[in-house]
């Protein structure tokens, strides 16, 4: 069983669709059951992969959702780094051109 889990843009809902499907087959809604009793184990509605979930995540950036909460991707990190040191570098080389005068 390969589930994959798929999301686009739905601005005609203010939100996102989904769309599961699994060897050819399609998901169809899903039904919210009776409420569940204390105590009781409840299976997860679906899981995926770790490559269907990075491809739902991929989808879920496209249609513009961000982190709440996040470092950033690893470029933009990687983009700063680099810059900091640019400014490391800057700073102490103008410290120690002053320091010889």
């Amino acid at each position: 069983m390969r589930l994959k889990v798929r999301a686009q843009s739905a601005p005609w809902r203010a939100g996102v669709e989904f769309m599961a499907m699994c060897d050819g087959a399609y998901g169809r809604p899903i039904i919210m059951d009776h409420p569940a009793s204390e105590g009781i184990v409840i299976e997860p509605t679906f899981a995926l992969s770790i490559q269907a979930a990075q491809l739902l995540m991929d989808d879920l950036w496209n249609c513009g959702l961000r982190p709440t909460e996040g470092q950033g991707s690893a470029g933009q990190l990687a983009s700063i780094k680099y810059h900091l040191e640019d400014m490391r570098t800057l700073v102490f080389k103008k410290r120690e051109q002053e320091e010889k005068k």
